[in-house]
């Protein structure tokens, strides 16, 4: 009797996929309007007149917000609960959308665009992945998983859906029914994400085994060092490609629809190459294989120059999205190897804020570049030099023992 009464709290929490669906809208639909920014460059800069630096340094002010909000947001969560923390980012992503179609200056988009949106987009990652983890005992991996595949789908979704609006109406309409449609879509999902019961959660399983480093030892290791670096190096590489690629490629010819289903192929490749590089790291190892995806990252990012078809952007964007698809769960497995369960969302969260600092530059420097130079040249040149960088960084990993897959590490200082 008691073995019953046990299993059913773990299975209840085990068949709540419906957060999995909500959460995996939710990263879809936030990330792909923050990216869709990407789309509205061209047209943006046609119509106002405001420069591509001033209009991509939205997207710096965004990933900077993101990051910082998260924690914020994070703590929000554990303490009222992730409903009305999502419920709060929902409001603040619409809201910032609108004013932002709105902005009669380049000041006032950066503020609605940049640092309103990002903070809503803060709101989503954090919380609505630890929801799903707490919810979840024996399929956790795979829930979560899920939920954060909801990112890469964002460009095959959101950023077609606003070629097509630009095409058939200017940007500020455009944008105005993207804020419209994220409230319309996001509200009802809301409703369907909430906390675990504590008594249920703690039935389903154990708390895992503390790791010996303390989080301090931990911030200040050698691994914890070499692990936000990389992570740093690594985002900062394919996040001006990322961003500039379709205006770049429409300054070669290609039509605006043509030119956005480029940034959704590398969606689609990052997705398989989630996989398949999972898959390589269970049996190679995730530093090797995360080595080995720095090192076609920033190939393949310089590659773009060589390309001015449709067929040479698709070629280049698969083999881009599936390696710096492939290599971002690769720092969750290192950390997780290095570090231990306990500590883990700390050391995740500090590696995180060094990444959002990383993406925040690549779509400002690569506009600037192109508003000094009148080409993309530099900025895909330098991209493939930083991602040359990381794969430096991240030999210098310290090893682990390969029996228990656990590090001996020691503070860096």
């Amino acid at each position: 009797m008691n073995i019953h009464a046990s299993a059913r709290p773990a299975d209840a929490l085990d068949s709540n996929w419906s957060i999995v669906a909500a959460g995996a809208l939710m990263t879809c639909v936030a990330i792909g309007v923050l990216f869709s920014l990407a789309v509205f460059l061209e047209p943006m800069s046609a119509a106002t007149g405001w420069s591509r630096a001033g209009i991509s340094s939205a997207m710096t002010l965004a990933f900077l917000s993101m990051g910082v909000a998260g924690f914020g947001w994070g703590a929000l969560s554990d303490r009222y609960g992730p409903r009305v923390v999502v419920l709060a980012g929902t409001v603040l992503l619409g809201l910032s959308t609108v004013l932002a179609s709105r902005a009669s200056t380049l000041l006032e988009f950066q503020l609605c665009y940049g640092v309103m949106m990002g903070v809503a987009a803060g709101s989503f990652f954090a919380p609505v992945i630890a929801t799903t983890a707490s919810w979840f005992d024996r399929h956790r991996s795979l829930a979560v998983s899920l939920v954060s595949a909801g990112m890469g789908v964002a460009p095959m979704t959101i950023s077609p859906l606003a070629a097509w609006l630009v095409t058939h109406h200017d940007w500020r309409m455009a944008q105005l029914i993207i804020g419209l449609g994220a409230w319309v879509v996001l509200l009802p999902a809301v409703w369907l994400i909430r906390a675990a019961p504590r008594a249920a959660h703690a039935a389903a399983g154990g708390a895992a085994p503390a790791p010996e480093m303390k989080v301090g030892q931990a911030l200040r290791s050698r691994a914890f060092l070499v692990l936000g670096a990389t992570f740093f190096a690594c985002c900062a590489a394919h996040s001006g490609p990322i961003f500039h690629t379709v205006s770049y490629a429409i300054g070669c010819g290609l039509p605006t629809f043509a030119a956005v289903t480029i940034y959704s192929m590398e969606g689609a490749a990052g997705l398989g190459g989630r996989l398949l590089f999972g898959v390589l790291a269970d049996r190679l190892g995730a530093r090797r294989v995360l080595v080995a995806g720095l090192l076609i990252q920033a190939f393949a990012a310089a590659s773009y120059l060589l390309v001015s078809r449709l067929g040479g952007f698709y070629a280049v964007a698969i083999v881009f999205g599936l390696a710096y698809g492939g290599v971002m769960p690769l720092y969750a497995v290192l950390a997780r190897d290095y570090f231990g369960a306990r500590i883990l969302g700390t050391v995740l969260g500090a590696a995180s804020m060094l990444s959002s600092l990383g993406m925040a530059l690549g779509p400002v420097l690569g506009g600037w570049l192109f508003d000094r130079y009148g080409s993309y040249a530099w900025m895909y040149i330098g991209s493939m030099a930083v991602g040359l960088g990381a794969v430096a960084i991240a030999l210098t990993f310290p090893r682990t023992d390969a029996a228990d897959k656990q590090p001996r590490l020691q503070p860096a200082g």
